[in-house]
């Protein structure tokens, strides 16, 4: 008998604070005004997808000192943004990225559990952590978690909001026969928590919320990061856009569930995904190279070269050979307040490596950004896309994608026409929601459910 067809799970990822977006093209709209997050939400919900993600910028990237002009200058409020989406949708999940390194318990989960209630069961939490100093400038807590201790924290931050939101019980309104009036349960919204991070006790005071916790997703591909989804998360985003590398992290992440006594449909595995569609594969092959340089301009290709070497490369041409001299490898860095700093471990090695590339091929600074960068997930015709997502998820590569264009806010628009429908007639995606809440969507149990079921077990 053949293995029946797993259903794909999309999503939209809203992108902020990011080099993705063509800024050049006419269609550019603004990532501050809510219009275009409106428009965003609405296609996406048009699409039957999942959800919707917002990520996180909680300080401007610097470059030398000064404030990096070319990219996202800003990102609105993230709670504020979801709850005014949550007015303009009905179905659509709302998922934003919170900060357990700098934020606290009882203000995250006390957010969370009203967007639950104003969205009729949509919220979701996507929870990261930080070691960054830099950005902790902005905090009162700023820079004093050593880098080792911040899973520790997250675990325990998430418990511990676990614990808040499950304060309220099924039974907080009690009948007083005597008087034929209604009391409150004294328990409702009681807690207590004593732990390594936090030491709280009160009352919660949001009541249990339609899908009684918000959704939790997880970011982090560390050993460390691979762990706390297997233990806590519903979902984990992967960065891994290959066949090969996804069913190897897919593998890996879901084969550790069980230590947790948890069943692989209990965690999904989201990667994100960029996409460009032509009418032909030809065709979109074509616009995906012009799309790469208009996302790689010379200047951008000169301030990621300085991620690397570490110095100031303004003075070198980005349509000409790579810089001679070796990076600076020191404590202190050029660039503050972006990711990719952490991911050239060995610079010297890296800038070696680069030049032979660039050399072999002829490439000036601006190609080789072009070619070592990131690259579109998906390039072909909406028959040739939409084929491919579901070969990585038949494939258990991924369970679905998130999907960021290159254009905000109308680049969710193609795929939603074109490439939708054709999955909706393989029969591997949704033609209306079936469910109100995002757990509905997700296929996830409420928690409450979930706790019958294991008390039932046993």
């Amino acid at each position: 008998m053949s293995k029946p067809l797993k259903q794909i799970h999309l999503a939209a990822h809203f992108p902020g604070v990011n080099n993705t977006t063509v800024w050049s093209d006419p269609a550019a709209g603004s990532h501050i005004e809510f219009s275009s997050f409106a428009h965003f939400a609405r296609t996406a919900e048009r699409a039957k997808f999942d959800f919707l993600f917002l990520a996180e910028g909680l300080r401007l990237r610097e470059q030398g000192g000064q404030i990096y002009d070319l990219d996202v200058v800003g990102r609105p409020d993230t709670f504020t943004v979801l709850a005014a989406l949550a007015a303009v949708t009905d179905r659509l999940g709302l998922t934003g990225t919170i900060n357990s390194t700098f934020n606290e318990p009882y203000e995250v989960a006390r957010q969370f559990a009203s967007l639950d209630h104003l969205s009729g069961g949509r919220s979701a939490w996507n929870v990261v952590t930080s070691w960054d100093a830099f950005t902790g400038e902005n905090f009162r807590r700023g820079g004093f978690l050593p880098q080792e201790e911040r899973y520790s924290r997250a675990k325990e931050f998430l418990a511990t909001a676990h614990e808040l939101f499950d304060s309220w019980h099924g039974d907080e309104i009690l009948a007083d026969q005597a008087t034929g009036t209604f009391l409150r349960d004294a328990r409702a919204g009681a807690f207590v928590h004593r732990g390594q991070h936090f030491d709280i006790h009160g009352r919660f005071n949001v009541p249990r919320s339609p899908q009684g916790r918000p959704v939790v997703f997880q970011a982090g591909d560390s050993e460390q990061g691979r762990e706390f989804a297997a233990s806590s998360a519903d979902a984990i985003f992967s960065r891994y856009s290959t066949l090969k590398e996804g069913q190897a992290f897919y593998t890996d992440v879901k084969s550790r569930l069980a230590a947790y006594g948890r069943r692989p449909d209990q965690l999904l595995i989201l990667p994100a995904a960029t996409f460009v569609l032509g009418d032909t594969d030809q065709e979109a092959a074509e616009l995906a190279r012009e799309v790469r340089r208009q996302q790689v301009s010379g200047a951008t290709a000169i301030k990621h070269l300085e991620f690397v070497w570490n110095r100031d490369l303004s003075a070198y041409d980005p349509e000409g050979p790579l810089p001679d001299v070796d990076p600076v490898v020191a404590e202190e860095h050029i660039s503050r307040g972006r990711a990719q700093v952490r991911m050239y471990r060995d610079p010297v090695a890296i800038a070696r490596e680069w030049r032979q590339l660039a050399e072999a091929n002829k490439w000036s600074i601006r190609d080789l950004v072009i070619h070592t960068g990131n690259r579109q997930t998906f390039i072909g015709s909406p028959a040739t896309v939409a084929r491919t997502i579901n070969d990585f998820v038949q494939a258990d590569a991924s369970d679905g994608f998130i999907l960021v264009p290159h254009i905000t806010p109308g680049g969710l628009d193609p795929f939603a026409d074109k490439v939708v429908p054709l999955l909706q007639e393989q029969g591997v995606f949704r033609a209306d929601y079936e469910g109100t809440t995002l757990r509905d969507h997700l296929g996830l149990a409420h928690p409450d459910e979930a706790r019958a079921a294991e008390r039932a077990a046993s």
